[in-house]
């Protein structure tokens, strides 16, 4: 068993923490907020003071961080502080980066775990809040070939599955793809059933038919807009965030960026990138699942005659 460090331990790696600790790893963690520190030392992780005393002697480093600048200032130590992570943990330490970011600042925390004399991996994941605490998360993972024997063991403590998407930065560049289809998926998910509800149609007549049909899709099956077909989806918990509209807004913006970078003309992923940023900013602050979307597509229907 590895003896791990895990820094970001909030919604979603607190409870991937806890399932290395489950499956026999040591784990030191740490986290800004003392929350989430002591739902983690519940778990079974032992609390550090600091990040760096977290990744120091440890063998490998796992983050889970907001966005791109916060890994790169994790990892190489904020502007005006000296060190970081690199620079804390011994020589060799395996660093695997769960955070969603840009394809260009995952490639740059590779490079630089490398020149300090590292190995990097980068491992975004899909699967939500519901799927860190069951362990059923599908890691996307960016590594070179000798590093993958190393961190697949750890990653399939917390996975339903592992897939090995190419070299540095492949795991980020599959996750936005995916999460574009997602957000568009929803959109439309969400537009069907509101178009249903003005034609007279029932929730579950409606579901009953698109999750057998042409209309099938995770949004749809798994994560139901709408209260009532899907007991276990976020609209039957007045839509408690297991993937923050935030978030989804985020990971849109990181596609859109990829978009304009490779020139592909993408009319329905940047569509529904402006649509969630416009909700996400319309939330200010509000914790609401991307699902909720329905709501507003509601509210900015035209009365009914």
């Amino acid at each position: 068993m590895s003896a791990v460090a895990f820094v970001g331990l909030g919604n979603m790696g607190g409870p991937m923490a806890a399932n290395l600790v489950a499956a026999g790893h040591e784990v030191v963690g740490f986290d800004l907020v003392p929350d989430a520190l002591t739902r983690a030392e519940r778990s079974g992780v032992r609390v550090a003071s600091s990040a760096a005393d977290a990744v120091s002697g440890v063998d490998v480093v796992i983050t889970m961080l907001p966005g791109g600048r916060h890994l790169l200032d994790a990892y190489r130590g904020a502007e005006g502080v000296d060190g970081g992570l690199l620079a804390a943990a011994r020589p060799g330490t395996l660093f695997v980066d769960c955070s969603t970011v840009d394809v260009a600042d995952a490639r740059a925390a590779n490079a630089s775990a490398v020149e300090a004399g590292h190995r990097a991996v980068d491992a975004p994941v899909s699967g939500g809040v519901s799927g860190a605490e069951a362990g059923t998360l599908t890691f996307m993972v960016g590594a070179e070939a000798d590093d993958l024997p190393v961190a697949e063991p750890l990653l399939s403590a917390m996975a339903g599955r592992v897939v090995h998407c190419g070299g540095p930065g492949g795991g980020q560049a599959a996750k936005i793809c995916n999460n574009m289809v997602l957000g568009a998926s929803m959109l439309a998910v969400s537009e069907a059933f509101v178009l249903g509800e003005r034609l007279g149609l029932t929730h579950q007549a409606l579901f009953d038919v698109m999750s057998t049909a042409s209309g099938q899709c995770w949004s749809l099956t798994t994560y139901c807009p709408v209260p009532g077909p899907v007991p276990t989806s976020p609209a039957n918990n007045d839509y408690k965030p297991g993937f923050a509209a935030r978030l989804m807004a985020k990971d849109l913006g990181l596609a859109m960026s990829a978009l304009e970078q490779t020139g592909v003309d993408a009319r329905i992923g940047g569509r529904a990138a402006e649509v969630y940023r416009a909700f996400a900013d319309a939330l200010d602050g509000e914790p609401r699942d991307f699902s909720a979307i329905v709501e507003t597509v509601r509210e900015r229907s035209r009365p009914e005659a």
